[in-house]
């Protein structure tokens, strides 16, 4: 851990020095040698995402297959296979949705009329044209570099389809978080938005947040609300 000067304070009585005040303040950074970097492109370019806030799942980390990410199949059976039959380049969407990160290996799609929308008995409706990894086996992650604008204990509120699966989360390779989806909705593209467990942010600054996922799902984004003692 890395530590900066964050003020100096020289405190005079007449001609001599009384006292030296140096603070020192924490500056919490990536693990060292770690590769990747925030997504980007010409639409996306925010920077790492922040924390409090909403961590949209399809903006992982740049740097590909055991940096940015880990999944077992090198195609992208969203954006690399499914979206590319016509049927599945709906018109509400735009080759932006359809092609999303479709040279990596992360299973990615976005939420469509005839699928997500179609039916009433979603629990939460995502917002138009949500973007989602999906396709998920046991034992893939994927990494967030974030910033994390104040420490502290946080509430994780998960968008996702399907299975009432165990997730967990890693702050700067150390296991951090283990959360509980906490109902089946009964299909990949019947939704839910809930709370699913807490995470503690020791200190500030940028981070990386893994977030390690099973079999069973579509995860869309997660919101870290802030939880003041």
């Amino acid at each position: 851990m890395k530590h900066k000067i964050k003020k100096m304070r020289l405190v005079i009585l007449g001609t001599g020095i009384i006292t030296i005040l140096i603070c020192l303040q924490s500056n919490t950074t990536i693990p060292p040698g770690y590769k990747g970097k925030p997504y980007k492109d010409s639409v996306y370019n925010r920077g790492p995402q922040i924390i409090p806030g909403t961590i949209e799942c399809a903006y992982y980390d740049m740097g590909g297959e055991g940096v940015a990410y880990h999944d077992f199949e090198p195609i992208n059976k969203g954006s690399g296979e499914l979206n590319k039959l016509p049927d599945h380049q709906r018109q509400h969407a735009t080759a932006y949705q359809w092609d999303f990160r479709n040279d990596e290996a992360v299973d990615i799609s976005y939420t469509k009329d005839f699928a997500d929308y179609n039916h009433t008995d979603n629990y939460f409706t995502p917002p138009l044209n949500q973007l989602y990894i999906g396709w998920t086996e046991d034992n893939e992650w994927v990494n967030y570099t974030v910033n994390v604008i104040r420490p502290g204990k946080y509430k994780i509120v998960a968008l996702y389809g399907n299975d009432a699966n165990t997730i967990n989360f890693s702050i700067n390779n150390k296991p951090a978080s283990v959360c509980k989806l906490p109902l089946a909705t009964g299909s990949w593209h019947k939704w839910n938005k809930a709370e699913i467990g807490t995470i503690t942010f020791a200190e500030a600054g940028i981070q990386l947040l893994t977030f390690h996922y099973n079999k069973g799902n579509n995860f869309a984004s997660f919101d870290f609300i802030f939880m003041p003692e």
